[in-house]
């Protein structure tokens, strides 16, 4: 985060797992000296200042395999194999790109690194995608820069992942699936693209596992989810990226990332009134920890995803139900009880310092009045502040009654969108890129 070299004290452990007595006994002997010897400048000074290829270098030469290898002993590749970038092939990427090369997107903490249109292009062609997804890789590596997402957070504890997804005349022009088997791999523009993202994460922002990455258990990098335009647009619901300040029609990427993420199967019933209660109940399930996000750490900044098939997203509106209605419905009945609720952010963890009571909380305008409308253990709280954080999307299969909850990391990860902004010549270059190969 800009200290070159910053001294630590380590406590051996886990300070939650050891008791009071053996908690004293290690402060005194091990970290209370350690804090002295900085304090003092008698701490050994490990940091190395290694130096960075720039850009327009050229760091190996060699074969295929070769080549592989030594972006993986560099650490610069994620264990699977990647394409080398060329001086020829990072042109490719340049051509599809109203920027200049050396234009700076933003700093990418917590190596502070400039995101430059140059090295979204070597990663993005290490990711294995097509020189013409240059306009979506620009619009990511502008989200990831922007403090409103909050990138320095991507290697904390509960290891979340990011989650793209794209909206406008992008999706078709790029062969995005967004129908059956959506955000599963097997599709170049989402599998590639969503690589993308997690190369630029470690090469650019510095996020190396056992280094600044520090997810408990951590997971893969996301495949891209493309929402299905043609079925928001037979029932009138807008479009995510319309929904978070982008102009309707236009093509946007929006990022955010989530703990986890569940299919709730076989939702039945023929009118929004029959669907939604089994819905409103998956995503109270599948929300624990994650209250912390509602209130506590970073109050208001909760904002979990829907994402609906279109026959069941058609199911709902046939009933006069827009968007807005079903976030109310959810608001209203993606409730648990306050005892639980207290129990996640202060009880079962210790994410929020002290246990005051979401009663209490009310009453001293910590939380809104809903929250404090009794002493009543049992009474039902929502799990979000308001009706418009949760964020509902429609792709999948059209012919399965399904949806799919994910949580959300809240702050550490929060919900940006940016616009894909292509060349005034788009067309005919998505159409020589079709006839485009490489030696």
């Amino acid at each position: 985060m800009g200290v070159a070299s910053l001294p630590l004290a380590s406590i051996r452990g886990h300070i939650d797992a050891l008791s009071d007595v053996e908690l004293r006994d290690e402060v005194l002997t091990s970290t209370l000296p350690q804090v002295i010897d900085a304090l003092t400048g008698l701490a050994e000074d490990n940091a190395e200042a290694k130096p960075e290829p720039q850009p327009g270098d050229i760091v190996f030469e060699g074969s295929f395999d070769a080549v592989n290898e030594y972006f993986y002993e560099q650490r610069f590749s994620d264990g699977l194999p990647i394409v080398p970038p060329t001086p020829e092939r990072v042109a490719a990427f340049l051509a599809f790109t109203v920027r200049e090369a050396n234009e700076v997107l933003g700093k990418a903490p917590p190596d502070n690194r400039a995101a430059t249109v140059w090295n979204v292009a070597v990663n993005g062609v290490m990711a294995g995608c097509r020189p013409e997804y240059m306009p979506v890789l620009v619009a990511l590596a502008e989200a990831m820069t922007d403090p409103r997402y909050g990138v320095e957070h991507s290697g904390n504890t509960p290891g979340s992942e990011t989650l793209i997804v794209v909206n406008g005349p992008i999706i078709k022009e790029l062969g995005f699936n967004y129908e059956q088997g959506v955000l599963r791999d097997g599709f170049r523009a989402n599998t590639s693209i969503g690589r993308f993202w997690r190369l630029y994460l470690r090469n650019i922002a510095g996020f190396l596992p056992h280094m600044n990455d520090k997810g408990t258990f951590g997971g893969t990098w996301r495949v891209v989810l493309a929402e299905n335009e043609d079925a928001l647009a037979s029932i009138g619901w807008p479009t995510l990226a319309a929904e978070l300040g982008q102009s309707p029609g236009d093509s946007a990427i929006t990022v955010a990332r989530y703990t986890g993420g569940n299919v709730v199967s076989t939702v039945v019933g023929n009118t929004a009134e029959e669907c939604l209660p089994y819905i409103a109940d998956a995503l109270a399930k599948h929300t624990g920890w994650e209250l912390i996000f509602t209130l506590g750490l970073a109050p208001g900044t909760y904002r979990p995803m829907l994402v609906l098939t279109p026959i069941l997203a058609r199911t709902i509106a046939s009933s006069g139900w827009s968007k807005a209605d079903v976030r109310e419905y959810l608001y209203e009945h993606a409730r648990i009880p306050a005892s639980l609720f207290e129990k996640y952010i202060s009880g079962w963890t210790n994410l929020v310092p002290g246990r005051r009571s979401l009663f209490d909380m009310a009453a001293v305008g910590k939380a809104p009045k809903v929250y404090g409308a009794s002493r009543d253990p049992d009474r039902l709280v929502p799990i979000v502040l308001r009706p418009e954080h949760f964020l509902i999307t429609v792709a999948g299969d059209p012919l399965r009654t399904n949806c799919f909850v994910l949580p959300s990391n809240g702050m550490l990860g929060f919900p940006t969108s940016k616009r894909v902004v292509v060349p005034s010549d788009w067309s005919a270059k998505l159409e020589a890129a079709k006839a485009r190969t490489f030696a």
